[in-house]
């Protein structure tokens, strides 16, 4: 018979040891939470901050001018051609109106200061409009034209002109003091920065743009997705569903995986021994970076392929071979439409991921400075990562804003993305 104490002796340590173990597990459970909290926060900081310095580059800064349109002044006759128009001097235009505007303005140093409060493009706004309607020639024209980036972020910030040594900027005092002049006529305008989404790069902040990187980006994508996806699905269902189980098929499923794991800037350089070098094909080219970005993604999509075969259930192939289907029929009626919610999802995420590389776009020189938009997918081109990383290098206040927008961009696609695979699959999906 056992006796009492060593009874109570025990339930004791049984119950010291349960403490013990509630305790470690609600510690355990604490430092997950804490983890997830954390992680979560600096996402948060990481998305406040992009979305605080790029939210201003959506809009822009604006000048009213009344724009004196002299054929003397513009160098053309009173019925110009095209090829006059081209030719004509609305630069000179431009900055015979400011100085008209500020007559007290003399010396070569201050008109140079003074033509800098707007943009170099506002010439080519004036030429739009004179060449959509030349009857405006000696005429005065009411035009808005973009400001200089230094004027347009002091104006965007909400800095007070009257207090110039408040004003962080390159601005003089006295083009801040012509700044407020415009300001108190009325001359001076925010509105959206459409200018952001219509033009290509450029090298002056207010004028920069990224239409030709979201076109070189999916004229990419869609050299990627056309190559790798028929491959990968392929030969993920040659893998799955035919291959033989030897050392063969064993060596290959080894390098996909550590295909998988290979750094980006091989595949680049891969691309510009082969692609460039050797082949000769188009340097800074769409369909060069579309070869090169489905080598990378072929792995991804064959893996998450072949993931999404497996998972469909060995009964439904069983109930196509009995009703007499051939293997080929087995699975391309059968086991390819249930398993394709994972392989589009697997595609997807595999495209994502191409979108947002820039090593392997480097190396085979879609970095170039590209100013018109890309037609075709020989022409030359950039990509948005590779825009934003151009953006970065730039020391021009106005590109920090810039550089950031173009990330909130292409954030905005990447979830896009995202949001279409978890659609697709549950679309797609059904349950058994």
């Amino acid at each position: 018979m056992s006796n009492p104490t060593d009874r109570t002796e025990t339930t004791a340590l049984v119950r010291q040891s349960l403490h013990k173990r509630y305790a470690a597990e609600k510690r355990f459970r604490a430092y997950g939470i804490i983890a997830i909290l954390a992680s979560l926060g600096f996402l948060v900081i990481l998305l406040a901050s992009i979305i605080a310095k790029g939210t201003p580059a959506f809009t822009q800064t604006f000048v009213k001018l009344d724009v004196q349109l002299d054929a003397e002044t513009l160098g053309i006759s009173d019925s110009p051609s095209v090829d006059e128009l081209r030719g004509a001097n609305f630069n000179g235009v431009i900055r015979q109106t400011l100085r008209d505007q500020f007559p007290d303005v003399d010396g070569r140093k201050e008109k140079r200061d003074l033509y800098q409060l707007v943009s170099t493009g506002a010439e080519y706004k004036l030429f739009d409009r004179v060449e959509a309607d030349p009857s405006l020639i000696g005429t005065t024209l009411n035009l808005w034209v973009p400001a200089d980036d230094e004027l347009g972020a002091v104006i965007k910030n909400g800095d007070d002109l009257t207090r110039p040594d408040d004003i962080v900027t390159r601005m003089s005092d006295a083009q801040i003091g012509w700044a407020k002049q415009l300001q108190d006529n009325g001359q001076l305008e925010v509105r959206f920065n459409s200018t952001f989404f219509e033009n290509g790069d450029s090298r002056e902040p207010e004028l920069a743009g990224i239409r030709a990187a979201l076109a070189g980006s999916a004229f990419t994508l869609l050299i990627t997705f056309c190559l790798s996806f028929p491959v990968a699905v392929a030969a993920a269902i040659y893998l799955e569903e035919f291959a033989p189980v030897n050392r063969w098929t064993d060596i290959v499923e080894v390098n996909i995986n550590n295909l998988a794991a290979v750094p980006s800037i091989v595949y680049g350089l891969l691309g510009l021994a082969v692609f460039i070098n050797f082949m000769h094909l188009p340097r800074s080219a769409p369909i060069v970076g579309g070869i090169v970005l489905s080598l990378m993604t072929l792995p991804t999509i064959i893996i998450s392929s072949r993931a999404a075969l497996k998972a469909v259930p060995p009964s439904i192939r069983e109930a196509a071979r009995g009703l007499g289907a051939s293997d080929l029929q087995v699975v391309t009626h059968h086991v390819l439409p249930l398993a394709m919610p994972g392989i589009l999802t697997g595609t997807i995420i595999g495209l994502a991921q191409a979108l947002g590389e820039t090593a392997p776009l480097l190396m085979i020189g879609m970095v170039a400075f590209i100013v018109d938009i890309p037609q075709t997918v020989t022409d030359a081109a950039t990509v948005l990562p590779v825009q934003v990383y151009l953006w970065a290098d730039s020391p021009e206040r106005a590109f920090v804003e810039k550089t950031s927008a173009a990330i909130m961009v292409l954030l905005a696609f990447l979830v896009a993305m995202n949001a279409v695979a978890v659609l697709l699959r549950k679309h797609f999906e059904r349950r058994w």
